[in-house]
């Protein structure tokens, strides 16, 4: 398990897009699981929407893809000097809004790691429930 000082020292993220909490699971090299706790604070719900505040589908993805960045830092030497980039979103779906007070849980497999570059897939749920689901590809780079 992972907590935030863990994962600050392996993603260049900030507030406020540091958008993971905790670090469940670690299979290395195969599988990760991810938290990130959803509340009304987030800067996103002043504009999306007032009144009935719903996390924008695309800061899901990135979420998900900021714990699928963790699982490939892990296997890169000097990480420390190094930057993930999305290269491809493939099948991407959206089951259902997430509110505040919702709780993601990202579970992400990868399917393929050639040198820099790896595809997963990942899904987040909510109670169990799949609200987002996607596959992705993304290359490591020096910053």
């Amino acid at each position: 398990m992972l907590g935030i000082d863990e994962i600050m020292r392996a993603l260049p993220h900030r507030y406020p897009f540091l958008l993971v909490d905790r670090i469940l699971e670690i299979e290395e090299k195969k599988r990760i699981v991810g938290l990130k706790n959803v509340t009304i604070n987030e800067p996103f719900f002043q504009g999306h929407f007032p009144g009935h505040p719903i996390m924008p589908g695309v800061l899901i993805i990135e979420a998900m893809a900021q714990v699928g960045g963790i699982l490939l830092m892990g296997q890169i030497e000097g990480y420390e000097s190094k930057v993930v980039y999305f290269m491809s979103l493939d099948n991407v779906k959206f089951r259902r809004p997430v509110k505040p007070g919702d709780q993601l849980r990202f579970e992400l497999d990868m399917l393929q790691m050639r040198g820099m570059v790896c595809k997963m897939h990942g899904v987040a749920k909510v109670d169990g429930e799949i609200v987002c689901e996607a596959d992705m590809a993304a290359m490591v780079r020096d910053k």
